[in-house]
């Protein structure tokens, strides 16, 4: 059996903004699971009564439980940053990456390779470095279809 757990204890502020949190309002599930499961703890369930109750795993519980103690109600609901960059393209760039996808090939090239699209938005500065994949990605996200026009991007 492991050591005890000391008494886990909510603060009036936090309780009435949990309540208010899980009650209503348009809020994130993960959020409002936290802010359930902290509530429970309060009232002194144990860590797998909890996960019972709210239906996830005892680990979740114990870590919720230890980022309230240490780092206080905000990191306990909240989410961590992810990792990864910010995106190298707006909303413009995909617009225009697209519409550079619908023009005639370059002289010389039956179709648009998506190497030569990313060099072609190198060179308009629609974007300071981008790779092929990227490309491939950026227009995968659009209902755009190399095959279905004579000109569009295709993978070399």
């Amino acid at each position: 059996m492991g050591r005890p757990l000391t008494p886990f204890v909510l603060s009036s502020t936090d309780r009435q903004t949990i309540e208010a949190l899980t009650r209503k309002g348009r809020h994130a599930g993960r959020t409002v699971q936290r802010g359930r499961i902290l509530l429970r703890l309060a009232d002194g369930g144990s860590g797998y009564t909890v996960a019972d109750e709210v239906g996830c795993c005892v680990q979740t519980v114990y870590q919720v439980r230890r980022r309230y103690v240490e780092q206080g109600l905000a990191r306990a609901l909240g989410e961590a940053p992810r990792r990864g960059g910010p995106r190298r393209f707006d909303g413009a760039a995909r617009a225009a990456l697209t519409a550079l996808a619908c023009t005639p090939a370059p002289l010389g090239h039956s179709r648009w390779t998506l190497r030569l699209l990313a060099d072609k938005a190198v060179e308009l500065c629609l974007v300071e470095t981008i790779s092929h994949e990227t490309v491939s990605q950026v227009l995968k996200k659009t209902k755009y279809s190399p095959s279905a026009s004579s000109t569009g991007a295709w993978a070399k």
